[in-house]
């Protein structure tokens, strides 16, 4: 079995940064709505790695992406609102420079004083980034002396600021990173039983994590369109509901293991259907798999689904959860998803170690008065699922050296 063995984190360096420019690539890619930050949790979440270079008097300056802006500036993706959110939190000066490299940006850093803050402009506003390119990356590493990731959510990528500066820095782990690494970690060797819970519109990741993690776990419980996958393949009518059509072979794949082994997977045994995925739904009907029509879709997992799912949970030691249950923005169709945010906290509460992921899945936490019962909510999206399946995460060689199970 493999696992981690040790974190290269920023910690280490401490006594070598006084005064030294740091370099942070954060992972600062929140809702803008207006021209302000609507949600600040994962500003929130690099405060300690900020703080701690600030106390060493380390010229700070942080990198991050905003949305998808393929090479282009525009406007709504400018992190310049970000800077400003950040300066509140902070109770102190935060520098917003107009672009991520050149002649401006290199001026702005040599000005800078011991301690104080800057924020580059997007990233992806220039191809360079998600191209992976070298010169992107050197130009990025001439603006200091060392580099600290602290964005688990991008380590999955081969971009610029996260996988080939490290050729040119001495490079750590900041501290939620580091944290990030070793919370996800403990699902590697989870005290038993361990029960997963799947949801979320996009089933071919989460497909990946159920096939990768199909060994360790004691239960899998699938709801959202994963779900739709695994009844599709067992042959059930879905309507119109989201499936993945690319996925069906895996799913039949891991199929076939429940055929000669103990049933791990759990699906719904009824769901609750509407009419469209994207207009109105007037009407929603609970149904059993067997019941569905060409037309319904489905949107959420029904009453019975939500008592066999809790007494799997009630059980459980370590609980990973990423994804809500159904159409969770709907008032209709978010039953499946708040009941299991409260039985995971409960659970949580009597000491099971629970790992949740995915804005969606905190929401449904918050709403029902129960985060603060998780153990950790990773920040890491994607990256999260992609750690816990096995998969490649560039942006930790080098500085957290992880060995995962399935590679």
């Amino acid at each position: 079995m493999k696992r981690v063995t040790k974190i290269k984190s920023i910690r280490q360096a401490a006594i070598r940064i006084t005064g030294k420019k740091v370099l942070v690539r954060v992972d600062f890619n929140v809702p803008i709505k207006d021209g302000r930050v609507a949600d600040d949790y994962k500003i929130a979440a690099c405060l300690p790695t900020i703080r701690f270079l600030s106390r060493y008097k380390c010229k700070v300056i942080l990198a991050s992406h905003l949305g998808r802006p393929l090479g282009k500036r525009v406007v709504k993706m400018s992190l310049e609102p970000v800077a400003k959110k950040l300066e509140k939190i902070l109770g102190k000066e935060v520098g917003f420079i107009k672009d991520s490299t050149g002649l401006a940006v290199g001026t702005a850093v040599a000005r800078m004083k011991p301690g104080e803050i800057i924020l580059l402009e997007n990233l992806r506003f220039h191809d360079g980034e998600t191209e992976n390119s070298l010169k992107f990356a050197k130009e990025l590493a001439q603006l200091a002396d060392i580099y600290v990731n602290d964005a688990l959510a991008v380590s999955h990528r081969r971009h610029a600021s996260v996988d080939r500066i490290k050729k040119y820095l001495p490079s750590y782990a900041g501290l939620l990173l580091e944290k990030e690494v070793e919370n996800l970690s403990k699902i590697l060797r989870p005290k038993k039983p361990l029960v997963i819970i799947i949801g979320g519109a996009k089933a071919a990741t989460k497909i990946g994590l159920i096939k990768n993690l199909y060994r360790k776990a004691d239960k899998i419980l699938v709801g959202g369109a994963a779900a739709n996958n695994f009844l599709k393949a067992k042959n059930f009518e879905i309507g119109k509901s989201l499936i993945d059509k690319k996925s069906l072979a895996l799913v039949r794949s891991i199929l076939r293991k429940e055929s000669v082994g103990a049933k791990k997977i759990i699906l719904p045994v009824d769901t609750v259907v509407g009419t469209s995925l994207v207009g109105e739904n007037k009407s929603a009907q609970v149904k059993g798999p067997v019941q569905i029509g060409k037309s319904d879709v489905i949107l959420d997992i029904g009453p019975q689904t939500i008592r066999l799912f809790n007494g799997y949970i009630r059980r459980a030691e370590t609980i990973v959860w990423n994804g809500p249950l159904g159409m969770f923005e709907d008032n209709k169709f978010k039953s499946g998803t708040l009941a299991m945010a409260l039985a995971v906290g409960k659970r949580s509460a009597k000491g099971a170690f629970s790992l949740v992921g995915g804005g969606e899945t905190i929401e449904a936490l918050v709403k029902v008065k129960m985060l603060d019962q998780i153990n950790w909510v990773s920040t890491g999206g994607g990256a999260m699922l992609t750690f816990l399946a096995g998969g490649k995460m560039p942006g930790l060689e080098g500085i957290a050296e992880v060995l995962l199970m399935y590679n």
